[in-house]
């Protein structure tokens, strides 16, 4: 099992200085609203490939009084240490240390798996497809930690053909091969791994009984894989087509996630706005699950307030399936007795004003 023993902010957000021992099981976190308890859940999600559970940029998470920069430091149960950070010489450049060599962002994936439900998630089903592939993408990385660089290098060479496009005149028809060559290489990698992720996160919720959490249905629409072949040949012939556009027009990035609520055969987006919080909490559990069965490693689980929006009976079935389970999971409240019927063993954690209160 894999979960963080210690964790230490420095300038991070409003946490001049932090330091969280958590156990196995629960973490609670209680404070009134902007003390910092999201922050304190941010932090962790930042020790996995990505931008962290709220996507901003890494300028805005130093301490605005602090000297600039910040540092996040976490122990694991074996003894390795990982952490992520930036200096104030460089406030957009992500550091990385892993047992204390410099490593990638991509290369934590190899260490911890993080899934996160946020209250900005709650309008997931109703908002844009970008938000949804990168819910999509956050399941697959906690799968296929590989996710990341394929994605990173993917990114990397769309921007390049963008900008080589927006300048026709100038532009390399080898380099622009070649560009196209790796877009098509990472991207059929990109969707054969959600597609993975989606048929079998799919059967594990549709064979779920009935419960207290709403089962999802599961389906990639938009742009779908043939191959790397056909990808690489369509980007070509779509070159006049994509410098019209000012972007690629084919490929993973042009894929959506759809989601139905299987006991009502209704599209996520249709049903209400409890229904669709049920959906996603059902497809995280299911998830970690899958990711436990396939890493030999429950993930962390981090729950940003999930406790108060739901009722009892389904605020009790949630901790007790998450007890049952195992693992360490983060969770968020304004007031401790959210958290009174909360199985041992549980950690309890109060935030006030960015200080940390064991």
């Amino acid at each position: 099992m894999v979960i963080l023993t210690r964790l230490t902010l420095t300038n991070f957000r409003n946490h001049s200085q932090a330091l969280i021992a958590p156990g196995a099981g629960f973490v609670v976190l209680t404070g009134e609203n902007g003390a910092g308890k999201t922050n304190v859940l941010e932090a962790v999600s930042l020790l996995t490939p990505g931008r962290g559970l709220r996507g901003s940029a890494l300028g805005e998470m130093a301490r605005s009084e602090g000297p600039g920069g910040f540092g996040i430091a976490a122990d694991l149960v074996g003894g390795a240490t990982i952490g992520t950070g930036t200096l104030a010489a460089a406030p957009e450049r992500r550091q990385v240390r892993i047992n204390g060599a410099v490593a990638s962002a991509a290369a934590l994936g190899e260490w911890l798996a993080v899934l996160w439900l946020t209250p900005q998630m709650d309008r997931l089903f109703a908002e844009g497809a970008s938000a949804r592939r990168r819910f999509l993408d956050r399941l697959v990385l906690a799968r296929e930690p590989g996710h990341a660089g394929h994605a990173n290098r993917y990114e990397a060479a769309m921007r390049a053909r963008n900008k080589l496009l927006a300048e026709p005149e100038g532009a390399d028809s080898a380099w622009l091969t070649a560009l196209e060559a790796g877009m098509a290489e990472h991207g059929i990698a990109i969707a054969e791994a959600r597609a993975r992720t989606v048929k079998r996160l799919a059967v594990r919720l549709a064979d779920q009984p009935v419960g207290p959490f709403a089962r999802a249905g599961l389906v990639l629409e938009g742009w779908l894989p043939v191959s790397g072949g056909a990808l690489k040949a369509e980007l070509r012939a779509g070159r006049g087509r994509d410098a019209a556009a000012g972007r690629a027009l084919a490929g993973p990035h042009r894929t959506d996630l759809a989601v139905i609520h299987l006991d009502k055969a209704q599209l996520a987006a249709r049903c209400s706005t409890g229904e669709q919080k049920a959906l996603l909490l059902g497809i995280v559990l299911a998830h970690a699950d899958l990711v436990a069965e396939d890493r030999g490693q429950r993930p962390i689980l981090l729950l940003d307030e999930v406790a108060a929006h739901l009722d009892p009976a389904r605020r009790a079935a949630l901790f007790a399936r998450l007890a049952t389970a195992g693992g360490q999971v983060w969770m968020t409240g304004t007031e401790p007795e959210l958290f009174g019927a909360l199985p041992e063993p549980a950690t309890h954690v109060r935030v006030t004003d960015g200080h940390i209160l064991a």
